[in-house]
């Protein structure tokens, strides 16, 4: 039986180009996994195997692989970095135990850091931070490390300090141990010394690893007593107590480096296997039911327990497609029949496979702690539970964002059309974040993504992978509808048809939600006017019309209906008579009720040169961009705003022009603000035309 406190389930995530992809390659080429380090600006790295993501250097989806260091299994997940593929970090962090964060030494901690470090904190992810690119210009590991603690609101343990700064920089110090590791400047990241600390160094060092050592010691107040009477604990109980804290979230050890030049690697590694958890030292799954409640039962790892596994990610190859699966407790075999708790149905398991990329090994058994892929699933997607059909749960299920932005496609041909459909459907698997609808009117197919960048991927893997040609129309923006008054209003519904005729009628109030509340359903009625058993089919009724708003055919958002009163006909009412009368009232109603348009507005973050920075600002407030603040780092600025999704179309072309090529911006989505008025007028207008073609 394989060692469970040898196990570690780790993620690297960060913002785009903070260096993950080169570091996991470091990491991979050090425990003897891979032979020849990859580089993505070479398009070689492992774990961008594919071509989208060699031609781009970015990671688009993230990819599993597995390693050893001393002894240690360490599974590790690569996540994309750009804003538009968050739904990968957000889902690997749900199935690991731990994970390392890389922040650019000169770029720091960057709006996508932010997001990654919400999600990870929300899963209750232990972390490692490591300051990469310490080599480069305007690299600053104490700025970086201020910015951890003033803009993530973390505590950063910083475990080891950097020697030589930029272009000098050479190696790093280990506070615990006060032994400088040097690397020479071949590249090979086992050409390393072991040295004495710098002389200029050594105060520094002394006054950093007091700190660590009383942080660390907060954990245990019998040695912290000792070592405030002048008595240092051993290294073995200095290290339990970081090894506690970095579990309990207290704090996250800080390390740095250079991937690139392979500096700085092997600490990094030993922290992993130190301070890490195993996946018995995390708090363990809650079971729930089908209404989403919980049970009070956990899944517990332990391979001798029923099978607990949960379906994160499904990815579709040559061979077919693949179930990422995350085992919390049990075990499985090559041929098992498991049953997926979501749909109800069995499953036979085909093969066991251990991903190393996009390269595989095959497995007869896995078990509690494992992070394996299975072939030969044909009902399981992302988020379903798979359990022992003896002894069946559900493992909390994922939520995903809905998308911003869509953009129709016709395809070029017959050919292609049929292709496009089973494309489609594959690609919908892979990506929950992704989505397909028919518009009955023109016929067209809508995409919607999170993004331009997640779009335009998702149409070149339809032409490259699937072999689709498509034709693509101009992205649309993902508008909302909402009401601004209150309405107190009535409908009876009467139809009389021979034998048993339909009778509703509902007094009820319409008023605005609170905002982000979506569709809220209350019923104050009193004597039975209206039934109680009739109550869900009015709140059916005006919840399947929330979908189509009266203005312009958007999503009707943050509305609050309360049935105040009504009456029933003990013969002639049904639920059917109720759930018709709810839609009339609902088309009765709200235009009555102040309809208006909400546009989604955008979280961006402008890199721009100093000598740019009044362009860029003139440029986002032209945009109806509200500008939320300005820092400066040693390389730019960073213009931090809030602006419309519509228009920030094609904005990368207009910033590369305004910076002579050198901004770079990102972007997530925020929240819905009312548009203004001459806004909504062309919105409306724009869509009646293309109904009317």
């Amino acid at each position: 039986m394989t060692d469970l406190t040898r196990y570690r389930n780790i993620g690297i995530f960060a913002h785009v180009d903070a260096g993950k992809t080169t570091t996991t390659e470091r990491i991979l080429k050090l425990t003897g996994r891979i032979h020849k380090t990859g580089e993505v600006h070479d398009g070689e790295a492992t774990t961008d195997f594919m071509d989208q993501e060699r031609e781009r250097g970015i990671t688009i989806q993230s990819a599993a692989t597995s390693c050893q260091w001393k002894g240690h299994r360490l599974n590790i997940i690569d996540t994309p970095g750009h804003v538009d593929f968050t739904i990968e970090v957000y889902r690997s962090l749900k199935v690991l135990d731990g994970g390392i964060g890389v922040f650019c030494g000169s770029g720091g901690v960057e709006p996508q850091s932010e997001t990654n470090w919400r999600y990870a904190n929300e899963s209750g992810v232990a972390r490692i931070i490591f300051v990469n690119k310490l080599d480069r210009i305007g690299a600053d590991f104490y700025r970086v490390v201020d910015q951890v603690r003033d803009v993530l609101a973390a505590n950063p343990l910083v475990m080891v300090l950097p020697i030589g700064v930029e272009s000098t920089f050479k190696g790093v110090v280990d506070l615990l141990s006060r032994k400088a590791w040097v690397w020479d400047e071949s590249g090979d990241p086992e050409q390393y010394e072991i040295q004495e600390v710098p002389a200029d160094m050594v105060d520094q060092v002394e006054e950093w690893r007091e700190r660590l050592i009383e942080t660390a010691l907060e954990q245990d107040d019998e040695a912290l007593e000792k070592y405030l009477e002048g008595e240092e604990p051993d290294l073995a109980t200095i290290k339990a107590c970081i090894r506690k804290g970095t579990i309990n979230l207290d704090f996250f050890p800080t390390y740095c480096g250079s991937a690139f030049k392979n500096k700085g690697v092997q600490p990094l590694l030993d922290a992993v296997v130190d301070y890490l958890p195993n996946p018995m030292e995390v708090d363990p799954q809650p079971e729930i039911d089908l209404a989403g409640n919980e049970t009070g039962r956990y899944a517990i790892v332990d391979p001798d327990r029923p099978l607990r596994a949960l379906a994160f990610k499904i990815m579709d190859d040559r061979f077919g497609a693949l179930t990422f699966t995350r085992i919390y407790s049990g075990r499985i075999k090559k041929g098992d029949i498991v049953l997926n708790s979501f749909t109800g149905k069995t499953e036979r398991i085909g093969r066991i496979v251990e991903m190393h990329a996009d390269s595989r090994e095959e497995l007869s058994t896995a078990q509690a702690g494992d992070i394996v892929a299975l072939l030969g699933m044909k009902h399981t997607q992302t988020g379903h539970t798979l359990c022992d059909p003896k002894d069946p749960a559900t493992l909390e299920p994922m939520v995903f964002p809905d998308p911003v932005i869509s953009v129709a496609v016709v395809p070029k041909d017959k050919g292609a059309a049929e292709k496009l459909g089973v494309a489609l459907n594959k690609m919908m698997q892979e990506d929950p974040s992704f989505q397909v609808e028919t518009d009955e009117d023109s016929g067209e197919t809508i995409l919607k993504g999170m993004g331009e960048l997640h779009l335009d991927i998702k149409i070149d893997i339809l032409k490259r992978t699937h072999g689709v040609e498509v034709e693509v129309g101009k992205p649309q923006v993902a508008y909302r509808e909402t009401i601004t008054r209150r309405v107190e209003d009535s409908y009876t519904h009467k139809k009389q048809t021979g034998g048993a005729g339909q009778y509703a009628k509902i007094d009820y109030v319409l008023e605005p939600g609170e905002p982000g509340s979506g569709f809220v359903f209350e019923s104050v009625v009193t004597g039975g006017n209206v039934p109680r058993e009739f109550w869900p089919a009015v709140e059916k009724g005006f919840q399947d019309s929330m979908e189509e708003g009266v203005l312009a055919g958007f999503p009707l958002v943050d509305v609050k209906v309360t049935l105040v009163d009504g009456a029933y006909h003990p013969v002639d009412s049904s639920a059917v008579a109720y759930e018709i009368a709810a839609k009339a009232a609902y088309r009765q109603s709200v235009p009555k009720a102040g309809p208006q348009l909400m546009e989604p507005i955008m979280k961006v973050d402008v890199f721009t040169p100093e000598d740019h920075v009044g362009d860029v600002i003139g440029d986002l407030n032209r945009r109806r961009g509200m500008i939320k603040s300005q820092e400066s780092t040693p390389n730019g600025v960073h213009v931090k705003a809030d602006v419309p999704l519509s228009e920030m179309f094609g904005y990368i072309g207009d910033l590369r022009t305004m910076t002579s090529g050198r901004g770079q911006f990102s972007m997530e989505f925020s929240h819905y603000l009312p548009c203004p008025k001459p806004v909504a007028e062309a919105v409306v207008k724009e869509v009646q035309e293309r109904q009317k073609r």
